[in-house]
């Protein structure tokens, strides 16, 4: 140990000899830029000078010899707890590794090139230009469709996170910042903050740079140019549609689609003069008629919708509202940027409630909406006064979630595939809903415009409301739950969880049958789940 404390000793005048330190609360820098020099004396944090950048450490080999052999380990288990200057570690880290530094001039991927992985390129935002992403549109002997998680991945784990946000004591995730409002050094930084020629925050329900990170995150898998994250996905919605539907406005919606957004669209909205038509998802003539015949503001619908999965055309939709002046919104929630960028075609919003598929762990209820920065600005003022406000500890579980989004998407993609087609041909199934499958009234909008029909799957048991209800009760492996998206399997009789208070005739005419079930596929493995369904299905 004498030696070791002595060879501490030596390697810490070495650092103080070569001006080593560890910078504490400086900005990340970008290692996707195109230059990056070795040291930056003008590195900055939020307009303030930083400390100055560290050179890369590169003694002589000779002097990494002077250390035990078995040096690291050692200092691993002992040695961090009782040499008083930890940047030891650091050096003989740096020094022992000598690992090359990422390349600064790692071209962006060339359509050509787009099959392969996904190289580094100059910025986040330049992780999802100009590379195309084919949509599925085969299904070879009943295999799962192609994806575009392959092209997603780097943007999941690394979008929002390389710049921009806090580098505090070398930490590799994001930081949480929890704190409910910020501090200026005197007036003149406040004025400049206010003038925006400083980057700062002002109070928690304004931002929060844990929920920034998150927000660029989804930005790029959205490729949009900003997202707001909100409280939850009908704090999304609603904080979305008073924003920018105006007093005698009118929006176009879907039969098909969550009751709740369904209850304020035409429950609550109405008292502030704003009308709604509700179309079937597939029936452009009487959109068209819509926007001839009302002032139109938006469009708004789900696609996939909940519970039926109807898919809307995005590229016509928008086609025909953008002619007459309307905006298009639609909620992705069951599809996520995996499977669906519905800004790439033609859309202006993209929303989704986080608390499913991004989220991914069923701990965290948050929404967000994705567009230019004119219109999520326009939307950020209206949620600055109603204040439907993500906490920073959520932002930090959507940031880990998203990190594998494309691999739990593209299992639940091939999983809710083959179950689907299972249970098409199950004798105690009437009927099966599912974009992926043939018989699906949107199967051909679905292979135009997904890269993967999702992970939920909507089907019709042989049996009434008692029946269906045996089966949900003699499922083994799925949680009875309401909601979606999660590692763990969900299954819901609609008529029960989400429709309960309605009479038998509410429920037909929203469509709602007494033997629909809607099934979340986790991640378990699709032998189990379907095995598990298998043996429910005796009981119907």
């Amino acid at each position: 140990m004498a030696s070791l404390i002595a060879s501490a000793s030596a390697a810490s005048a070495i650092s103080s000899s070569c001006g080593f330190h560890s910078p504490q609360n400086e900005c990340r820098s970008e290692p996707f830029a195109a230059t990056a020099p070795a040291s930056d004396q003008s590195a900055s944090c939020n307009g303030r000078p930083s400390e100055t950048a560290f050179p890369a450490f590169s003694a002589p080999s000779s002097l990494i010899l002077r250390f035990p052999p078995n040096f690291k380990r050692q200092l691993s288990i002992k040695a961090r707890r009782n040499c008083s200057n930890i940047g030891v570690a650091q050096v003989v880290a740096a020094s022992a590794t000598n690992s090359p530094a990422l390349s600064d001039n790692v071209a962006t991927p060339s359509p050509a090139s787009a099959g392969g992985p996904l190289p580094l390129a100059a910025s986040a935002a330049d992780l999802v230009v100009g590379i195309p992403l084919p949509p599925c549109s085969t299904i070879v002997n009943g295999s799962a469709q192609i994806l575009s998680s392959d092209k997603s991945a780097t943007v999941a784990v690394h979008a929002g996170e390389r710049s921009g946000r806090p580098k505090v004591s070398d930490s590799l995730t994001t930081p949480i910042v929890q704190t409910s409002t910020y501090t200026f050094t005197d007036t003149a930084q406040l004025i400049a903050y206010q003038d925006g020629t400083y980057k700062s925050f002002e109070y928690g329900r304004y931002g929060n740079p844990t929920t920034h990170a998150a927000e660029q995150k989804i930005s790029a898998l959205e490729k949009a140019e900003a997202t707001l994250l909100m409280a939850s996905g009908m704090s999304a919605a609603t904080t979305m549609l008073l924003a920018l539907v105006p007093s005698g406005g009118h929006i176009v919606t879907t039969t098909d689609c969550y009751r709740r957004t369904r209850q304020f669209i035409q429950t609550i909205l109405p008292k502030m003069g704003i009308t709604a038509t509700v179309i079937d998802p597939a029936d452009l003539a009487s959109l068209e008629h819509a926007l001839d015949n009302s002032k139109v503001s938006l469009f708004f619908s789900e696609s996939p919708t909940n519970p039926y999965l109807r898919c809307i055309d995005i590229e016509k939709v928008s086609k025909l509202c953008h002619k007459k002046g309307a905006l298009v919104c639609i909620d992705g929630t069951f599809a996520t940027p995996i499977n669906q960028t519905a800004l790439t075609l033609g859309a202006d919003m993209a929303l989704n409630s986080v608390t499913k598929y991004l989220s991914g762990h069923n701990d965290v209820l948050a929404g967000s909406l994705s567009g230019s920065k004119e219109i999520i600005e326009t939307v950020k003022k209206v949620h600055n006064i109603l204040g439907g406000v993500l906490d920073p500890n959520s932002a930090y579980l959507i940031i880990r979630g998203m990190k594998t989004l494309h691999l739990r998407v593209k299992q639940q993609n091939e999983t809710a595939l083959r179950l689907a087609q299972a249970l098409e041909l199950h004798p105690k199934v009437h009927h099966v809903h599912y974009p992926g499958l043939e018989s699906h009234p949107d199967h051909h909008i679905a292979k135009q415009q997904m890269y993967g029909f999702g992970g939920v799957v909507s089907f019709e048991v042989a049996g009434d409301l008692e029946a269906t209800s045996r089966f949900i009760d003699s499922l083994k492996l799925p949680y009875i739950a309401p909601s979606l998206g999660g590692c763990e399997s969900l299954v819901e009789q609609p008529t029960v969880i989400s429709y309960w208070d309605q009479s038998p005739s509410q429920r037909a005419n929203l469509g709602i049958k007494d033997n629909l079930v809607r099934f979340s596929c986790g991640i378990e493995a699709y032998e189990d789940i379907f095995a598990d369904i298998q043996q429910a299905l005796k009981a119907v």
